[in-house]
């Protein structure tokens, strides 16, 4: 959903996207809505799930629609529930545990999911 120039407007139906999140290996519905400055996933993980993911290259912005959780970055604990926003640092070390019950979380990723901090910062 690249918008290529001027922004254009963008929907999602949470509801949806969970869904099509369940169904990936990863739990993860990447470019839900983007454009050149922003990009919106939704990441789910099941209760006692094992989260794997590691740094990435962009700052992220996470928003616990559902669920209850730990949240580790950069050395730091903080509980996850409903309502909770996160915000993590690009190439910050940083993961979901004990996760209590299921976790449906947006992610904002800025700049976009894979076009990275990196590229920004040269």
């Amino acid at each position: 959903m690249k918008s290529g120039g001027k922004p254009q407007f963008q929907a999602a139906e949470l509801d949806a996207v969970v869904a099509n999140a369940k169904e990936q290996s990863r739990g993860y519905a990447a470019e839900v809505l983007r454009s050149d400055l922003l990009s919106v996933g939704v990441y789910t993980l099941p209760v006692r799930g094992v989260d794997g993911q590691t740094p990435h290259d962009e700052d992220e912005v996470y928003y616990a629609v559902r669920g209850r959780a730990m949240f580790f970055v950069a050395g730091r604990e903080h509980a996850v529930r409903p309502g909770t926003l996160l915000f993590v640092p690009a190439r910050a070390e940083h993961r979901f545990h004990d996760i209590e019950e299921e976790l449906i979380l947006i992610v904002f990723w800025a700049p976009p999911e894979g076009t990275g901090a990196a590229t920004r910062d040269e």
